[in-house]
């Protein structure tokens, strides 16, 4: 028999043997000198028993090993191993468990970035960036909040954005109402007194048709902020410049209009003048007319063309959308302004020339004041409106109606008010010709 049938049929008996031995030594049990009870497993393994043992090193430099746990495969799953963390000594100053990471885990509302050149468990944690978020640990990147929600101050999630507007729970709308509901019921009892009053000189002599017009038109000024205060609709946006502005061209050709007929009546009184037949109330009629007519046609036109809407702009500001009116053509609203201006400058013109007409009749120098104070206020308001965004905006525009009508009704009524109802001793006849009211 040759060499290679002899290793092959070596070969055969050995495979005999080991699968005779296999089949007695998965049947074996046995208990060792210890006690532990042993066995082999259909590979013909026996059980893994370890003991886990951690070196401990002592306060005189040796080193002793403590059994902190045992692995013993032959009990139930989960069972199998045993660990008594307290027992163990690490090599550390804290005595902490070390972390087998090479940077902690990113939170919530940061991402991860990996270090370049080194291992994947080494990575730096970035917040994430303007209205981003991450909502869950080691975010691999950031995501992009709705347009109608912000991140909150973790950016671990998105929420509604806040909605803002000049409301009337707010304190800056509610002190801007009062202030608009005082001076509307000065100036209803201002026209209260005159109508009153309305046979003394003092009123007679002011023109006092004209007078109640202007009253009327104050009085509708002031309550003309009440439609920039509140919830934007559409109906709000739309009446609201026109009516602003249509109110107070007419306010200011009423004042125009009283300035004008001031100069008219002492230029009658000259010996020989002509002037008499404009004393009528044609010459008023047609200002108030004439100059509104501007106005209208501006407002009307605009209204026409490009009308105000409502709008929520939720770029303006971060985290904030901005509810207002979007007036649509800015070239129209400053068209608007600067016919009141144009109006106001002729008015201050005109009262500034008749200022050193004699006192006890003239007015014009009240009106000169109250002008000024017109042109102060919308000069003011100019940059203030450019350099603010929502409700802030609108509140320049509120206290710049507010102010303005407020001079008009300070300078013009406030001192005849006070002569009707303080020193009625003043308000004859006589007192209002003399040329020197101190004689």
């Amino acid at each position: 028999m040759s060499a290679e049938m002899l290793f092959v049929h070596d070969g055969k008996l050995k495979i005999r043997v080991t699968q005779k031995l296999f089949h007695y030594m998965r049947n074996l049990h046995f208990k060792n000198k210890v006690g532990e009870e042993m066995s082999f497993d259909s590979n013909g393994d026996p059980p893994a028993l370890y003991d886990i043992i951690n070196w401990q090193l002592q306060q005189d430099g040796s080193m002793r090993y403590i059994k902190v746990g045992r692995f013993d495969s032959r009990l139930p799953t989960g069972a199998k191993l045993y660990f008594d963390s307290s027992a163990i000594h690490w090599n550390s100053q804290t005595n902490q468990v070390p972390r087998s990471v090479c940077t902690e885990s990113c939170a919530p509302g940061y991402r991860k970035a990996i270090q370049n050149g080194q291992p994947a468990c080494c990575f730096d944690c970035i917040r994430c960036g303007e209205g981003e978020i991450s909502n869950e640990t080691d975010s691999g990147n950031c995501l992009q909040c709705p347009s109608d929600r912000w991140p909150n101050e973790r950016r671990s999630e998105c929420v509604p954005k806040v909605v803002e507007f000049l409301s009337y729970q707010d304190i800056l709308g509610t002190t801007l109402t009062c202030i608009t509901s005082v001076f509307s019921f000065t100036t209803a009892v201002t026209l209260t007194v005159f109508i009153k009053f309305r046979d003394t000189p003092i009123v007679k002599a002011n023109n006092r048709e004209v007078t109640y017009v202007l009253l009327i038109a104050l009085l509708l000024s002031f309550l003309c902020p009440l439609l920039f205060i509140g919830e934007p609709q559409q109906t709000t946006c739309l009446l609201r410049q026109p009516a602003f502005g249509i109110i107070f061209v007419f306010c200011v050709s009423c004042v125009l209009a009283k300035t004008i007929m001031v100069v008219i009546a002492f230029s009658a009184t000259k010996p020989g003048s002509n002037m008499r037949k404009w004393l009528g109330p044609q010459v008023p009629l047609a200002i108030l007319s004439l100059c509104t007519l501007g106005q209208v046609l501006i407002c009307g036109t605009w209204l026409l063309v490009c009308p105000s809407f409502p709008e929520k702009n939720k770029l303006l500001r971060n985290g904030i959308i901005i509810f207002q009116c979007n007036e649509c053509s800015e070239v129209a609203f400053w068209c608007m302004l600067g016919y009141i201006g144009f109006l106001s400058c002729v008015s201050f013109l005109v009262a500034f020339m008749a200022r050193k007409l004699p006192d006890s009749f003239n007015e014009a120098k009240w009106i000169t004041f109250s002008m000024l104070v017109f042109l102060s206020v919308w000069l003011s308001f100019v940059p203030g409106y450019l350099s603010t965004h929502g409700k802030f905006m609108v509140a320049v525009e509120v206290f710049g109606i507010i102010s303005s009508s407020a001079g008009l009704l300070t300078f013009i009524f406030v001192p005849k008010v006070f002569i009707i109802l303080l020193r009625p001793h003043l308000n004859k006849k006589e007192y209002l010709f003399r040329k020197n009211p101190e004689q």
